[in-house]
């Protein structure tokens, strides 16, 4: 009786602490990194970023023309350069940034920013621009559902792609 008694105290105990966990975030992080073989340890780029869903929404609803974007969901995209790159004619150092997009009728605007851990795009200080380039937008007839990067390129020219929907756009970096 006093085991049954001690095992109905400690039950109740740990149905008393039992934490709620929240459920599973909807736009799940994700990394890409350069050079993207797993072969190679010496990164020279990693990118965090979230995967927002269109789930039969429209691309321009979710991401407006001429409004910047965290350029993912949740915080804003973090680039960490462990070696100096050059985007477009801009050399950027190594270091810790977060990249915002600027979307156009035909054309995308990545945007280096200096300020780190920043919660979507409500926080962007154009003055902490580090570098700006200008990619086209290109269609595809591949749907792809979540906002996705990938790398591709050979030494140091690496290419970074970015889709959504039918939309891809190709920035080029070249590692320093």
């Amino acid at each position: 009786m006093k085991k049954l008694s001690i095992f109905i105290l400690v039950s109740i105990a740990t149905i008393a602490q039992a934490q709620d966990f929240k459920g599973l975030d909807k736009s799940p992080m994700d990394r890409v990194f350069y050079p993207a073989s797993n072969r190679v340890t010496d990164k020279a780029v990693v990118i965090t970023y979230s995967r927002p869903q269109l789930r039969g929404r429209n691309l321009e609803d979710v991401v407006p023309t001429y409004k910047i974007w965290r350029t993912g969901a949740n915080e804003a995209t973090e680039v960490r350069l462990n070696k100096s790159i050059k985007l477009g004619d801009t050399v950027i150092k190594a270091g810790t940034y977060t990249m915002y997009s600027y979307p156009k009728d035909e054309s995308l605007e990545i945007i280096i920013n200096s300020a780190t851990n920043v919660w979507g795009a409500y926080g962007y200080d154009k003055s902490k621009d580090v570098a700006r380039l200008e990619v086209p937008v290109m269609d595809s007839t591949q749907y792809i559902e979540s906002f996705s990067f990938a790398f591709s390129g050979k030494e140091k020219n690496a290419i970074l792609h970015a889709g959504w929907g039918n939309v891809r756009v190709e920035i080029p970096i070249t590692i320093l």
